[in-house]
């Protein structure tokens, strides 16, 4: 859950966001680095009068301003690209869910269930209990199993919308007609919060996304009475 002021990500709840987390990191060092060799060179610059004929005109820092920037561009391809192959890995997944956009609240379908599936609406204000969040929290959440690989396929009734949850890495855009999926591990119990990342229309900031996980037998008991209710 973000703060308040707060400047960084949010913490890592899955593997993929802490995989990006230490990118975010690296590709910062570098950008640090090179600022502070920049603001050296033009303070240096600045600051006297001296001139050396042989950095004017050298042919060694040519070839060397002209190679350094590339190993620092593939510095931070190689990584990039690494995590980009990650995110789209779905190995055998335990669990698949079915996130449909509408306009402005979520659908959820538990394709491996026969008849578990549900709406999930923004809590007004008026309604919400103490500790729930205004314009985060939902009537229905969507309940996973921790330390479980799980499949979202994710698309949209209406328009364009976009299924994210920052602390999980995750982030899908919902195309009417098309049938986009994304997967995601969560290392530990609790409640994971989103919002809908596309502007989608007059509601597009009330419809978050509220993903909570739970041991794998409280999943099984939660689906049971999902089901029973149902």
């Amino acid at each position: 859950m973000a703060h308040p002021a707060q400047l960084g990500f949010q913490d890592a709840a899955s593997p993929v966001m802490e995989e990006l987390l230490h990118f975010h990191d690296h590709a910062l060092m570098i950008v640090f680095l090179i600022s502070t060799l920049v603001l050296y060179i033009i303070i240096a610059m600045v600051s006297t009068k001296l001139t050396n004929k042989y950095i004017l005109d050298s042919q060694e820092i040519e070839i060397v301003w002209t190679i350094l920037p590339a190993v620092i561009l593939v510095l931070i391809a190689l990584p990039s690209l690494r995590i980009l192959y990650l995110m789209d890995e779905i190995n055998d997944p335990h669990l698949t869910i079915k996130a449909m956009g509408h306009q402005w609240y979520w659908s959820y379908e538990y394709t491996d269930y026969e008849n578990l599936g549900f709406d999930s609406y923004m809590v007004p204000t008026q309604d919400l209990t103490p500790g729930q969040f205004r314009l985060l929290e939902t009537d229905h959440r969507m309940v996973v199993p921790m330390e479980s690989p799980v499949r979202v396929l994710v698309s949209a009734e209406d328009v364009l919308h976009s299924w994210a949850v920052p602390s999980l890495g995750m982030k899908m855009d919902a195309v009417p007609g098309r049938l986009n999926q994304t997967a995601f591990m969560i290392s530990r119990p609790g409640v994971y919060y989103g919002q809908c990342s596309e502007i989608c229309g007059a509601n597009h900031s009330f419809m978050p996304i509220v993903v909570e996980a739970v041991p794998l037998e409280h999943f099984e008991n939660w689906s049971l009475l999902t089901l029973e209710d149902a």
